[in-house]
């Protein structure tokens, strides 16, 4: 059984910050209460992730909100998750869609490219991703995109739009208004003592974008 994907809210990225799998599934619990429309695991370093990622589904299925594994579509096909999220080298949409099956959520990473998005929808992408725009902890490195990029999306793309990296409920607004309908951040909330907080400083965001577009006429 698989959840929509959202068109708009937060979507919270797991950070590797927790010791125990059960000191990550009570910061998701606590990003699912402060309104987290979204969770992705997301794990960089040794764990037991499929104990890990197990926990974060139960936690997800309770709240009625997708689960996206990053990167392991193996993983994601294991535990039963809504779908993986996959970056430029973890494999194609096609062989992602074959092994989760018609109904999963396949999100693609399209860093500043517009043209890799609109492929990405026709290849059969649920969602596509850009970023980062700002600096950000989890892939300093990482090239910056553009709000015109999101601009050019919004226009050209029929898919929910996310954009990442180094988010804030202080830059996030711009994002949203330039065409972003869903906000991706790992730090600001599960890098944050109370993740529920953290995510509930974010919700102000959408509520205040939905009104401008409802006076656009959007």
């Amino acid at each position: 059984m698989h959840t929509i994907f959202p068109t708009r809210g937060l979507y919270a990225i797991t950070a590797d910050k927790h010791n125990t799998p059960e000191e990550l599934v009570a910061s998701v619990r606590d990003a699912l209460r402060g309104g987290a429309a979204v969770i992705q695991y997301r794990v960089k370093t040794p764990r037991d992730r499929l104990t890990e990622a197990r926990l974060v589904l139960d936690a997800c299925r309770a709240a009625g909100v997708p689960l996206i594994i990053n990167d392991d579509v193996e993983l994601a096909a294991e535990i039963g998750a809504d779908g993986v999220h996959l970056g430029r080298d973890d494999g194609s949409l096609a062989a992602a869609r074959a092994r989760l099956g018609a109904g999963a959520i396949l999100g693609v990473s399209c860093y500043d490219s517009v043209d890799r998005a609109i492929e990405a929808e026709r290849e059969g992408a649920s969602y596509v991703a850009f970023g980062r725009f700002f600096p950000s902890l989890s892939k300093p490195g990482a090239p910056l995109a553009r709000l015109e990029t999101l601009r050019a999306a919004r226009l050209r793309l029929n898919l929910p739009i996310v954009a990442i990296g180094g988010i804030t409920p202080a830059n996030g607004g711009a994002l949203l208004e330039a065409g972003a309908g869903l906000l991706a951040v790992i730090d600001a909330v599960f890098g944050a003592d109370d993740p529920r907080i953290a995510a509930e400083r974010f919700l102000p965001l959408f509520a205040l974008e939905t009104g401008r577009r409802s006076a656009r006429g959007a």
